[in-house]
């Protein structure tokens, strides 16, 4: 499976980098028309979102970067070669909900509602940009037979292509992608619930997303580590509770209060 989508001699695309431009303007997609609908102010979503886009990639490739420090120290100008792939999604999750919350805080604006408004795209993105580490032969599993591999029905196209390092391997990227696609759905199922309180659409794209991880990443033979523990393991648990958490407190109050629906007073629609 090649890596390189085209090749123009002195400049190559790779397939990683179009499924990451495919993520991020398929979830921009999908956050745009939300805003649409609620009557948000655009300006102030594309300006949220466009610095979040950056400030989220430079999260995914600093947060493996430093798990994978030996490596970088020793290869500096590797860390600039992000078309080899190393983003960790974590990352990208931390530093953008850092730049939300800086950025919402500043405009005096609910950041549970941005957040809101932002997952069900994030979660698309994620399921579409699995798909760069299918050609960048990351996000692999453990040791299997071709066999196996025909058993899930899978075309003759993957199943090459998880043959790495010497072997068959699980193809772990497309389930967490099956996973994330599944959570699409149900993300969008939920939005439509008319007594869903803000902070709650958020709560249970955490709790999903950090359940299907936390087991997918235990077939993982690729898995960034912290001594003896996979770190995407440990943070898929502390995510899942926050996730529980806000589902639990976003609901306090009466029924009719605080609604992710109901129109905002509180300067989102400036």
């Amino acid at each position: 499976m090649d890596r390189i989508a085209y090749d123009f001699g002195f400049f190559q695309v790779y397939w990683y980098s179009i499924f990451i431009f495919l993520a991020l303007f398929f979830a921009l997609i999908v956050i745009m028309n939300e805003v649409k609908k609620q009557n948000i102010n655009q300006d102030f979503m594309v300006n949220l979102v466009f610095w979040g886009i950056i400030i989220g990639l430079f999260g995914a490739r600093f947060y493996y970067v430093a798990f994978n420090l030996s490596f970088y120290l020793k290869y500096p100008l590797e860390i600039f070669a992000v078309w080899n792939g190393g983003m960790a999604i974590h990352g990208g999750i931390i530093f953008g909900l850092l730049w939300v919350l800086i950025y919402t805080k500043k405009y005096k604006v609910k950041t549970l509602k941005v957040l809101d408004i932002t997952v069900v795209g994030l979660i698309l993105g994620q399921a579409i940009g699995r798909w760069g580490n299918f050609f960048n032969k990351e996000a692999y599993g453990a040791l299997v037979s071709r066999l196996d591999l025909e058993k899930l029905g899978l075309p003759d196209n993957i199943i090459e292509g998880m043959y790495i390092n010497g072997g068959y391997r699980q193809p772990t990227f497309l389930y967490e992608s099956i996973w994330n696609l599944i959570g699409f759905f149900l993300l969008l199922i939920i939005r439509k619930y008319k007594y869903l309180k803000t902070g709650q659409l958020t709560g249970f794209y955490l709790m999903w997303y950090s359940f299907g991880r936390f087991f997918i990443e235990g077939m993982r033979g690729d898995s960034l580590m912290f001594s003896t523990y996979k770190v995407a393991q440990i943070v898929s648990c502390i995510l899942f509770v926050i996730g529980l958490l806000m589902v639990i407190f976003c609901k306090k109050g009466s029924r009719f209060e605080g609604l992710y629906l109901e129109a905002e007073k509180d300067g989102i629609n400036f």
